[in-house]
């Protein structure tokens, strides 16, 4: 198949940049994934090839690659240079490789808010759904194998498709419990958020970590007692009790194929019933009391649209702190792709409902709190890339975001000017906006501080910064007076 161009980025072609093993793809010793410049590649060895051809001539996968249910892939030519890929750290021979479609920006779920852990779980069912009665099951059920192409979840997992064998449980069940079922169950039965477990723990919420929070009548809420309890209970019994063991009890009480589709259609069922409206906050109508003029919105829209048009065609664009998604839509007509970032999730979970709605795949929005934003986790630290390892961008939108960090989190402002700066790509734009101390909102944060912590949050400091960051191509002070856009030119 042709392989959808989602646009490749300028720098090194793949014959200037050798294979580099991407840190995450270390757990299935079947397949592992490179990066070759721009192309996603993954490995197989001769057992994961068998199942790949296998799975190309089956009726149901085909179906998902043309729906882009699964990230596009195709196998290379036994010619091709990329063919020959190093081995792993058990010397095990590639039998042959696969190129994938490259997802535009990776995404975490702890950076996605209720409806895209949501619908990521129901297309993870979806497909497993699929692949049972032709035979094919998933070694995998964790959150992590779907990414986004905007608001469309896709799975990029291609490696995790095995044959079914009669009398097996579906193996990815208890990951797809923790790093999926669980987490909603806290957002829709408690009303939590799940980002901050997803975030601690790289491999999700545990069953002993959930049972506690659903005990008296709690134990009663959909899912509840089969999935969490249940789920505990025969995890505990079967720790000292081998997978073969396991399997053979299984097949042994009569387990087949049908009940395992009835199980993962029990599953689908209850993840659709499960839903959670955040509470409304003050940042869900913030573009509406934030205090700007007529004015100065349509000369703020201006200088943005500006500076989005100045270079041509940008590949990332990110707009921190995006709130409702203006800017962030705006910049999607000069941008192959926007991650839409902003720290209230349910401001984000609206603004992904809308984008949806309007079949948006160009605007990916997350959940991150940039005073805080998402570390690497896992493995080493690196199994999960950090938020500024990834952002990578040709402009980066920095709209009223300023005085938040640097007043409301105490953020020193050369810190938050280089952190902005350092989102950006080299040859790429800064485009800021910086509250003056005098201005209305600014005033109200100082209000919350002490006298003079804050001597140079000014004006002048803020232009040196940039100067010594980049090139300030152009500046716009809004009518208001207390509010000056800049982009910036960064080496």
């Amino acid at each position: 198949m042709v392989l959808p161009d989602l646009g490749r980025s300028p720098g090194p072609t793949p014959i200037d940049v050798g294979p580099r093993a991407e840190p995450g793809s270390f757990r299935d010793p079947a397949n592992r994934v490179f990066r070759v410049g721009d192309d996603i590649l993954r490995a197989l060895d001769q057992t994961a090839a068998a199942d790949w051809r296998a799975l190309t001539a089956s009726g149901f996968f085909p179906s998902l690659l043309a729906a882009g249910k699964v990230c596009g892939t195709e196998e290379l030519p036994a010619q091709s240079p990329w063919r020959h890929l190093p081995a792993d750290a058990s010397s095990r021979r590639w039998a042959t490789v696969l190129r994938h479609e490259r997802i535009p920006f990776v995404a975490y779920p702890y950076e996605w808010c209720f409806a895209m852990l949501r619908d990521a779980a129901q297309l993870h069912l979806e497909i497993l759904q699929a692949a049972l009665p032709a035979g094919f099951t998933l070694k995998d059920g964790s959150a992590y194998n779907l990414q986004w192409r905007g608001t469309e979840p896709v799975f990029i997992d291609v490696g995790s498709f095995t044959p079914l064998r009669d009398g097996e449980p579906w193996a990815g069940y208890r990951q797809f419990c923790q790093t999926l079922l669980y987490p909603l169950m806290l957002g829709a039965h408690l009303g939590l958020p799940f980002q901050p477990w997803l975030r601690a723990h790289v491999d999700g919420i545990s069953p002993d970590q959930m049972g506690p929070l659903f005990r008296g009548t709690r134990r009663l809420l959909p899912g509840v007692l089969t999935h969490v309890h249940l789920h505990g209970s025969v995890q505990r019994r079967s720790a000292a009790t081998s997978t073969a063991a396991v399997r053979a009890q299984l097949r042994d009480a009569g387990y087949t194929r049908e009940l395992a589709a009835a199980t993962v259609r029990g599953l689908d069922k209850l993840v659709r019933r499960l839903d959670h409206q955040p509470p409304p906050t003050h940042w869900v109508d913030y573009q509406y009391t934030c205090g700007y003029s007529n004015d100065d919105r349509a000369g703020k829209e201006r200088f943005v649209v500006a500076a989005l048009s100045c270079a041509g065609q940008r590949r990332l664009v990110l707009d921190l702190g995006a709130n409702d998604g203006r800017y962030a839509r705006l910049a999607a007509r000069h941008a192959d792709y926007v991650v839409a970032v902003e720290q209230d999730p349910a401001v984000v979970d609206q603004l992904y409902r809308t984008l949806r709605g309007e079949g948006q795949r160009q605007v990916l929005p997350l959940v991150m709190d940039l005073a805080d934003p998402s570390p690497g986790t896992g493995w080493r630290g690196i199994e999960r890339a950090s938020f500024a390892a990834r952002a990578d961008a040709d402009t980066v939108l920095a709209l009223a975001l300023v005085h938040h960090l640097a007043i409301g989190r105490n953020v020193p402002l050369p810190e938050v000017v280089a952190c902005l700066a350092g989102f950006t790509a080299p040859g790429g734009r800064l485009v800021v906006e910086f509250v003056h101390p005098d201005d209305p909102m600014a005033a109200r944060l100082l209000a919350n501080k002490p006298d003079g912590l804050f001597p140079d949050y000014r004006r002048d400091v803020f232009e040196a910064l940039l100067a010594g960051h980049g090139t300030v191509e152009d500046r716009l002070e809004l009518p208001s007076g207390t509010r000056t856009l800049y982009r910036v030119a960064l080496p």
